[in-house]
């Protein structure tokens, strides 16, 4: 475990990648949004209104994101032609108010562009047109501007999560969010150094080393040691991405609370806990697949074709992250929770989101625990017969008499 644990915490990549990662996922967050918004910017869009009457919608200085022409009664052919040649000033969109658009409620509107999935400026667009059609409607009908204007007025929504105690917690989006996060910091080292162990085993029968090794620890000793110490390596890992988010949180805590924000009720000691613990459970599980593979393949190409369709089953609750966050407390989220394999995850998840019964979070841990005891025992049975293995992959059949055997 020591030898396993050393080796992993002082390679220049994992230092590297310790500190690099968080950045990345930050950059990963933020890069995207900025690109967007930089790209909303620069648009060049002509929007031609029959009805001559919404040029304030789209000639204010506060709707300064896109570079807008606005005409009246033109024939849009000319643009169109702009647009397709895209040279000689061109016109990245064109938005076609019709004459009928203040009186009837049929009319349609059009939005040319190249791209057919540029929705984010039709809408934006189109939402400015919507408004100040719904304001000319009811100027028509006699209303006063004042009026219009709080009438138009959208009202807000705070998510609010009420605890089976009665508490009340705000933040629905946030809590969406560190849901995404934790989950990944969850997942991710498992399968990382999951496939360390696998790699580590497999160049170790290729070099006939682990001959030499298991003439001074048992195949068990020599397993449990790979495990336990590479299980280590995550916990740094994890640990250090921890203290970082809690270093940056603490300072925008400090920040939100002079504005009356409480980050309190978003993140609890309860999560930290839950997340150590599910972590170790959801690690062991995966590790102890990836060993299997590592015992009876003869190189990283054959292993990872055969553990291809187990660790897609495994990832299920990776692939259903959008419903259980939105949706952690339907019966299927609730079976899964408690199941072997899916449980650590998809529990830990509702932990989060939700406010999921103290009996089932324990029977995930319950069930959990035997699954990672089960593993422990099928892996160290396969890898005591399959690590002095070599030449053919074994069948599932060969699989099973290597257990009886062992």
């Amino acid at each position: 475990m020591k030898r396993e644990y050393l080796q992993a915490v002082r390679r220049k990549m994992f230092i590297v990648m310790t500190i690099l990662l968080p950045l990345l996922m930050a950059a990963a967050f933020i890069l995207p949004g900025l690109l967007m918004a930089k790209g909303l910017g620069h648009k060049r869009i002509v929007v031609i209104d029959d009805t001559g009457r919404l040029r304030d919608a789209f000639t204010k200085p506060d709707h300064g994101l896109f570079e807008i022409t606005y005409v009246t009664s033109q024939d849009v052919k000319p643009y169109i032609a702009r647009l397709a040649a895209n040279k000689n000033e061109p016109v990245d969109g064109i938005l076609v108010i019709p004459a009928d658009a203040l009186q009837s409620d049929k009319a349609s509107m059009k939005y040319y562009s190249r791209s057919s999935t540029d929705f984010i400026t039709q809408e934006q667009l189109a939402g400015r047109a919507t408004r100040a059609i719904q304001r000319q409607r009811l100027e028509t009908l006699g209303l006063a501007k004042a009026d219009i204007e709080k009438a138009l007025v959208n009202p807000t929504v705070e998510a609010v999560q009420v605890s089976k105690t009665g508490q009340k917690k705000t933040g629905g989006t946030f809590n969406f969010v560190v849901g995404f996060i934790f989950a990944f910091l969850l997942m991710m080292p498992s399968f990382v150094y999951g496939v360390e162990i696998m790699r580590g085993i497999i160049q170790e029968k290729t070099d006939r080393v682990v001959e030499v090794l298991l003439s001074s620890v048992t195949p068990r000793q020599l397993l449990s040691g790979k495990i336990l110490g590479l299980a280590a390596v995550g916990l740094t890992q994890i640990g250090a991405w921890l203290v970082m988010i809690v270093a940056v949180a603490f300072f925008g805590a400090v920040s939100a609370a002079a504005a009356g924000f409480d980050i309190k009720q978003y993140l609890h000691v309860s999560t930290f806990v839950y997340f150590v613990v599910f972590f170790v459970l959801a690690y062991l599980t995966n590790v102890c697949v990836y060993a299997v593979g590592g015992a009876v393949c003869n190189s990283d190409r054959e292993a990872q074709q055969m553990l291809a369709p187990v660790i897609m089953v495994m990832m299920l609750p990776v692939f259903l992250m959008g419903p259980l966050i939105t949706n952690p407390d339907t019966p299927m989220f609730v079976v899964l929770s408690m199941a072997p394999v899916f449980g650590p995850l998809t529990m830990f998840v509702r932990t989060l989101v939700s406010d999921p019964p103290m009996v089932q979070v324990l029977v995930s841990m319950i069930v959990s625990a035997a699954t990672v005891a089960a593993f422990l025992l099928m892996t160290a049975k396969i890898f005591r017969v399959g690590i002095l293995s070599y030449g053919k992959r074994p069948t599932i059949p060969e699989l099973w008499r290597w257990m009886k055997v062992a």
